[in-house]
């Protein structure tokens, strides 16, 4: 897959964009087991015009979690573009994208977002202002949902106007904005999108890819160019190696050849949550960190079918020391951690 002239090669799988979790040392450790992409958490357009620090700071990118895209979101198309002109000109990104998607009331409640599908001329403003902005200089993505809500999923029109507007590559989850995170992600539409023949840019379907087969699905059902998954990555971002391990069983057996994965140990994994929790850590202090982090452990899926586990789940997230939380989390493996 080719968004501009960046080749992401066949079948890509993405880290989806997610504020307070896709930071840079998250983005790092998924480039590492298997992420073909990454996204950073949604940047405000407004608060980094007005050189907000934490805006900025969203914007660090290192060489190793590349290719990287930025997400910037607004309402405005002046201050999108100028934000846009910034995450270039400061933090070099592989793809410039654009959040049409985000439906959290703070977002989308203020017309940004999500809350753009129930203004297409506005959305369509944007993003012919940021393209006009930085296009010659990166590709410009967006992100969005099949619509505001089941009477109105207008993705299948919008996604041709996006493409009018220079557009590179168009993901999709398939859920409305009042939908939020509950019920199925349907794909149907996705399929759509990506089989109108009017339609040239590569398509990125997302929601509920939480496995290799989920995301084999996604490739020969619906035919998109690449995947991109969110929350199944919370306290496994293996999961990247475990769906190229699936992607990888599936083209070995299509030309006849043995393929044998790599099959990550219970250690090996817990060594990569405790690594997690080490770098968040590193990167703000010991109680911001391990606050920052410790999400990931608690819904991590290598503790379920442990016996009793639920104290030692509060006690994680009640943790304040780094010792503290490695102790509680030595004890559970202690418990017989369960195979994945």
């Amino acid at each position: 897959m080719i968004i501009g002239t960046l080749d992401l090669g066949y079948r890509p799988v993405m880290l989806a964009p997610m504020e307070d979790v896709t930071d840079i040392g998250f983005r790092l450790l998924c480039r590492r087991l298997g992420a073909s992409m990454v996204y950073s958490e949604f940047v405000s357009a407004d608060a980094l015009v007005r050189r907000v620090g934490r805006s900025v700071a969203k914007l660090t990118v290192s060489d190793d979690e590349r290719p990287v895209a930025i997400q910037i979101y607004g309402r405005d198309p002046e201050s999108m573009a100028e934000a846009a002109r910034i995450v270039v000109g400061e933090a070099h990104p592989d793809v410039l994208d654009i959040n049409f998607g985000c439906p959290v009331k703070r977002v989308a409640g203020k017309g940004a977002g999500a809350g753009l599908l129930q203004d297409v001329p506005g959305l369509l403003a944007i993003a012919r202002a940021v393209v006009d902005a930085v296009g010659s200089q990166v590709p410009v993505t967006a992100k969005t949902r099949l619509g505001w809500d089941h009477d109105h999923r207008i993705i299948v029109g919008l996604a041709e106007q996006l493409q009018n507007c220079g557009i590179a590559a168009l993901a999709i989850h398939g859920r409305t904005r009042s939908q939020m995170y509950t019920g199925e992600a349907d794909w149907t539409l996705i399929g759509e999108v990506k089989a109108n023949p009017r339609m040239h840019i590569p398509i990125i379907g997302n929601g509920d890819i939480a496995s290799g087969n989920d995301a084999l699905r996604a490739f020969e059902v619906y035919g998109v160019d690449a995947v991109m998954v969110g929350r199944a990555t919370f306290g496994r971002p293996w999961i990247f190696q475990e769906i190229q391990d699936t992607l990888r069983a599936h083209e070995a057996a299509q030309r006849g050849e043995p393929y044998t994965p790599h099959v990550l140990t219970t250690d090996e994994r817990v060594a990569i949550l405790k690594q997690h929790v080490l770098t968040a850590v590193e990167r703000l202090d010991e109680r911001r960190g391990i606050l920052h982090s410790r999400r990931h452990l608690a819904a991590s899926p290598l503790f379920k079918g442990i016996p009793d586990f639920r104290p030692m789940r509060i006690a994680m997230l009640r943790a304040e020391s780094v010792e503290e939380l490695f102790a509680i989390i030595d004890e559970a493996r202690r418990k017989s951690l369960p195979p994945l």
